[in-house]
C-alpha cells in the first residue's frame, strides 16, 4: 500500500503510530497523522501547516484532552475539578491508565493490543494517492496526507485543523504554491 508514499511520508505514518501509543490510544487517527506531520521538519505539509500556524503543542493538547472533555464542558462539568476529587479521595494518579497485564502462554505473547488505523485514518491514506493523482504526480508525500486529512470531512484530525481556520482549498494553494517554489 505504500509503495507510492516517499520516505518522509513514510516516516510520518511511523511517527502517528508513535503519538497514538504515547497517547495510549488502540487506532491511530487522523489526528495523530496531524501530529505526526507537525513534528516532521522540513516536509511540504508541515511547511504549509506552519505558514497557517498551526501548532503541535495546540493540536496535542486538543488530542490529549479528547472528545469527551468538550462534550462535559458543553454541559457544564468541569472536568479538571472532576480529576481533583477523585485524586483528592483516592490519590494522585488515580486516574492514570494502567498497562494491561501481560498474558502468557503461546496465543497471548504480546502484552498491549497492535495499533491500528482507525476508519478516517484509514479513508486519508486512500484519499491521499486519489489526491496526488489528481495533481498528476507519481507519489504520494506529507503534502498529499495533509490535504487528504482536510479532505476525509468526519476525522477529527479535519476537524482540529478546520477550527484553527484551514480549508481544503486554502490548504491546496498553499501546496501548489510550496511545490512551485521548491522546484
Amino acid at each position: 500500500m505504500f509503495e507510492r508514499f516517499t520516505d518522509r511520508a513514510r516516516t510520518v505514518v511511523r511517527v502517528a503510530k508513535s503519538e497514538a501509543d504515547d497517547l495510549g490510544h488502540r487506532a491511530i487517527g487522523t489526528e495523530h497523522m496531524v501530529l505526526a506531520l507537525l513534528r516532521d521538519d522540513g516536509g511540504i505539509g508541515s511547511g504549509v501547516l506552519r505558514a497557517c500556524g498551526v501548532e503541535y503543542d495546540d493540536i496535542h493538547e486538543a488530542v490529549a484532552a479528547g472528545d469527551d472533555a468538550a462534550a462535559l464542558r458543553s454541559i457544564g462539568i468541569d472536568l479538571d475539578a472532576v480529576r481533583a476529587s477523585v485524586e483528592q479521595t483516592f490519590g494522585a494518579g488515580a486516574l492514570e491508565r494502567a498497562e494491561p497485564a501481560e498474558r502468557g502462554g503461546f496465543l497471548f505473547r504480546r502484552s498491549k493490543l497492535p495499533t491500528r488505523f482507525n476508519n478516517g485514518a484509514k479513508k486519508s491514506l486512500e484519499l491521499s494517492l486519489r489526491i496526488a493523482l489528481s495533481l498528476k504526480h507519481n507519489y504520494i508525500g506529507t503534502e498529499h496526507i495533509l490535504l487528504a486529512v482536510l479532505k476525509e470531512e468526519r476525522g477529527t484530525g479535519g476537524r482540529l485543523l478546520r477550527e484553527q481556520g484551514l480549508s481544503y482549498d486554502r490548504t491546496l494553494d498553499l501546496v501548489l504554491t510550496a511545490l512551485k517554489n521548491a522546484a
